[in-house]
């Protein structure tokens, strides 16, 4: 199976379903387009999607060059928990904003334990 391609389709999946939310978010508060403030609600949403993208810019090629040096399953099983962690920033972010901590924790950190994967594996071999 290959693990690490269905989490990064996973990753995408995700980042479009939040951007499904933000078009809901518009429609439900009211922030016609192009706006990107209005509603605290609305904007709640839009910050947790494009924080997202910011994030997926850097996961993806991580993913991918960690794949290339280290065992499918690991770099896949640190990819889920980047998936779940966005899901509790999500949420957390939605309710209350300074609750986000963990969700970003678990977003960030697996990002940075790829990078450095994805490093190590082109200099160490």
């Amino acid at each position: 199976m290959h693990y690490v391609e269905i989490i990064a389709m996973l990753v995408v999946v995700q980042f479009l379903f939040f951007g499904a939310l933000v078009g809901r978010a518009r429609g439900k508060y009211g922030v016609k387009a192009p706006a990107v403030t209005g509603h605290e609600g609305f904007e709640r949403t839009y910050r947790v999607q494009m924080n997202t993208l910011e994030l997926m810019i850097a996961l993806l090629p991580a993913l991918f060059v960690a794949a290339r040096f280290w065992p499918a399953e690991w770099v896949a099983g640190i990819g889920a928990v980047y998936l779940i962690g966005r899901f509790i920033y999500w949420r957390a972010y939605v309710v209350a904003p300074a609750s986000r901590a963990l969700g970003f924790a678990l977003s960030m950190l697996p990002v940075m334990v790829l990078v450095l994967m994805g490093l190590a594996g082109a200099i160490l071999r």
